[in-house]
């Protein structure tokens, strides 16, 4: 009895041990030797052969660095924010898809509490509907923005997702996603992925290139983050709480909850 307890703690410790270690850089320079000694807080946490190899394939992704430095949605008023994103074409575009796909988005609904205006919203703000779904290697970049010193310990979890994901098969190392790792239509971080992940069209592997897969992860999300059927989603409402929980910018937040409740009108 006390072994089994004791066991799962030996574990964490032995995780834990490695990563205080890791010595962050802001260039490129240390990279190769950190990958390494990240290798053995991966293999610690349980990551498998493919997983380690994609890591010791990884690149430092020089452009996500650089997109990580100019980020300027926190610092767009709310109008610039939307109509940059096109929030008009979404909303348009989001309200057809809706009728087409009625019943998909009403069993969505049933099942996870989340109405089909959120869903569609964020789709449609995070890859234009699955139109563009990143040029970038997911686990490269989410590998680099682990090293890099900013945020170590945000994307560290995200990091042994993405290899994670690698040793099960619902990604390469080769697979492309945003700038700071997201992948498939609606841009889930890998540890996200990992954890929230579901198998809607039923073949048995969550993949997030598939559309249905996807969205209905991403209402899984939504709910395990608070979401409360029937209620508000709007600012100051019990499931905008939710909505933070996807994106950190306020323009964001505020931009899928005014979107979302044009779409379901």
């Amino acid at each position: 009895m006390y072994l089994f307890r004791f066991v799962p703690l030996l574990c964490l410790s032995l995780a834990s041990l490695p990563a205080a270690a890791l010595t962050c850089g802001n260039t490129g320079a240390g990279f190769e030797a950190w990958k390494a000694d990240f290798a053995q807080v991966a293999r610690a946490e349980g990551v498998g052969q493919r997983g380690l190899q994609a890591l010791a394939l990884a690149q430092y992704a020089s452009r996500t660095i650089s997109a990580d430095r100019n980020q300027k949605s926190f610092r767009l008023s709310l109008e610039e924010f939307m109509q940059r994103r096109g929030s008009a074409t979404i909303v348009a575009q989001g309200r057809q898809r809706k009728a087409r796909s009625s019943d998909f988005y009403a069993a969505l609904e049933r099942q996870y509490g989340v109405p089909a205006g959120v869903i569609i919203a964020i789709h449609g703000m995070e890859t234009a509907f699955g139109g563009f779904m990143g040029d970038s290697s997911v686990v490269s970049a989410i590998v680099t923005l682990t090293y890099d010193c900013r945020r170590s310990e945000f994307f560290r979890p995200h990091a042994i997702g993405a290899l994670r994901l690698v040793d099960q098969g619902a990604i390469t190392g080769a697979t492309k996603g945003a700038k700071h790792g997201e992948l498939g239509h609606t841009q889930f971080l890998p540890g996200n992925a990992l954890t929230y992940g579901v198998d809607a069209n039923g073949d048995g592997r969550v993949d997030f290139y598939d559309q249905a897969d996807a969205l209905a992860s991403t209402a899984n999300f939504l709910r395990a983050k608070g979401w409360r059927p029937g209620l508000g989603y709007q600012p100051g409402e019990p499931n905008f709480e939710a909505i933070r929980a996807w994106n950190a910018a306020s323009v964001y937040q505020q931009a899928i909850a005014i979107m979302a409740a044009q779409i379901d009108r």
